[in-house]
């Protein structure tokens, strides 16, 4: 467990905050009384987030930016120093995805996964550094995902970026014990936001009911007793939990379930393949 620490008057970035998770994060920490740096792409959607945040006890900027470019990342941690003169908690919220198999999608797509989930994440995560390690019980919450702690198929590249998230993290988190900055992850589940229609391609046969899934404003308030708590790790949605569980104590229980799943999906084709082998290898009758 990481240090304890208030919400109102701390000084909070919040990468991916213009949609989903990050937008209903940085309104409620603007609600209860923090100093948000709102940082995403769209412009128009941040200034949608900003009139939407005046009024509170808390206050919040915007930046556009994107994770993915190094100038962006610095015009981040100057304007946390420019509005708020310094940065206490970083959130790498920022994150694409995208669903189909592994050997029928592009390498380049995996490399724009893993720019923006992992890369995006370490190199914001070092710019903001120096400003963290002079912060008020200073903390990184990085926001990984069920899929970092059991590979889901169909989403391999995905769940790639998210156990890279995990191992970072932890090995992140012994480093940084001399400084004092707590590293925080926050594993969500299904999730009510528009994060499957923002993928860059979805080729998955088996596409997850993201409606089912704990609201947007459910994660961001679960995210944020993280941070007031301090807590390490945060496993979100009962599904979610239950999956890592079940991985973790029984990983052959959950690699013949998804096996089996995606064997019933490929039903015809794997009948195909397997006629079309005895057809191959059954001896002609005349040679009898």
């Amino acid at each position: 467990m990481g240090h304890r620490r208030r919400i109102p008057g701390c000084r909070m970035l919040i990468t991916g905050a213009s949609q989903g998770i990050g937008r209903a994060l940085a309104l409620l920490a603007v609600r209860q009384g923090a100093m948000v740096l709102a940082a995403a792409r769209s412009g128009d959607l941040l200034r949608q987030l900003a009139a939407e945040a005046r009024g509170g006890p808390g206050t919040l900027e915007i930046v556009e930016a994107d994770v993915t470019v190094p100038e962006d990342r610095h015009k981040m941690a100057a304007a946390m120093v420019e509005y708020f003169g310094g940065l206490d908690v970083l959130v790498n919220n920022a994150g694409i995805g995208a669903t189909g198999h592994f050997a029928e999608v592009s390498p380049e797509r995996l490399r724009k996964i893993m720019e923006v989930n992992f890369f995006g994440l370490t190199e914001t995560t070092r710019v903001c550094l120096p400003l963290l390690k002079r912060g008020d019980r200073p903390a990184i919450v990085n926001i990984s995902s069920i899929a970092g702690k059991r590979g889901i198929p169909a989403r391999s590249e995905y769940s790639a970026s998210k156990f890279a998230v995990q191992g970072f993290s932890e090995a992140l988190r012994c480093e940084l014990a001399k400084d004092n900055i707590d590293v925080l992850v926050v594993c969500p589940g299904l999730t009510q936001t528009n994060f499957s229609k923002n993928m860059l391609e979805q080729k998955a046969r088996l596409q997850l009911d993201h409606l089912r899934g704990m609201t947007a404003e459910e994660a961001a308030a679960a995210i944020l007793k993280a941070i007031r708590k301090g807590r390490d790790e945060t496993w979100l949605t009962w599904q979610g939990k239950l999956m890592a569980w079940v991985s973790r104590l029984f990983p052959r229980v959950a690699d013949r379930f998804a096996a089996s799943r995606v064997r019933a999906l490929f039903r015809d084709e794997i009948e195909a393949r397997e006629q079309s082998r005895r057809q191959r290898t059954q001896v002609p009758t005349h040679l009898v």
